[in-house]
């Protein structure tokens, strides 16, 4: 990163100083948690990822991620729940826990954050860790959202920047039902949204874009889905 990137960082004294917490960046890219990474490695917190169960069953990549302590997530399955409690040990353990709140890479057409899952919120009121949101910028110039050939040159810049801590302190001791945690993930990508905003010198949409019921797939490569034809499709045409 340092050979093939130029970075601005801003927010490093936001990181907490000692203990653990969760960080929740927006998602541009497949090469935004690598940016990401190089921020928090860079400022003494190198951060424990919730990876994709996948990912670990790569040759190398699977055996790397492994050995650095990475958390592995089970999406879709019942085995979910344990992505959630290493989570939580990780936290209370001091370390540093990315979450990507949106699950996925944005499918909002500016590529402004997009509704958040509430997963981030459900491990931050549980272990009551401070939660830092992050803006970053950047990664999408080298490799755009589900790309598959990275443009290294001319060298892009990574804008990282880190906010102070989501204030979720009233939401403490109660019960974490579906409107507390609605709550929680609500002022979560508000305060990411903020952030980007100010980066970009951009007013993000009044209402934030939602997959559930965009039509778009919730995983996967939205613009490979378009391309395939509906089921029971004939000639072409649905």
């Amino acid at each position: 990163m340092i050979l093939l990137t130029r970075h601005e960082w801003r927010g490093v004294e936001n990181l907490p100083e000692t203990g653990g917490f969760v960080v929740t960046p927006n998602h541009l890219s497949y090469i935004d948690p690598i940016a990401f990474a190089h921020f928090l490695y860079d400022n003494g917190h190198p951060p424990y990822f919730l990876a994709k169960e996948g990912v670990f069953r790569i040759p190398l990549v699977g055996r790397l991620l492994r050995a650095a302590d990475q958390i592995p997530v089970y999406r879709g399955t019942s085995q979910a729940v344990e992505a959630f409690r290493a989570a939580v040990v990780a936290i209370e353990a001091g370390k540093c826990v990315p979450i990507f709140p949106e699950d996925t890479l944005t499918r909002d057409p500016e590529m402004w954050p997009m509704t958040g899952r509430t997963g981030a919120a459900r491990v931050a009121l549980t272990t009551q860790c401070p939660v830092i949101p992050v803006a970053q910028w950047g990664p999408q110039e080298i490799l755009e959202p589900y790309g598959k050939r990275p443009r290294f040159f001319p060298r892009k810049t990574m804008h990282v920047w880190a906010g102070p801590a989501v204030d979720l302190s009233d939401l403490y001791g109660q019960p974490l039902d579906r409107a507390t945690l609605r709550e929680a993930t609500d002022r979560i990508m508000d305060a990411i949204t903020g952030l980007l905003e100010q980066m970009r010198g951009e007013q993000a949409p009044a209402q934030r874009f939602d997959v559930r019921s965009s039509g778009l797939p919730e995983t996967g490569n939205p613009h490979r889905a378009r391309r395939e034809p509906p089921a029971g499709a004939a000639g072409g045409q649905a």
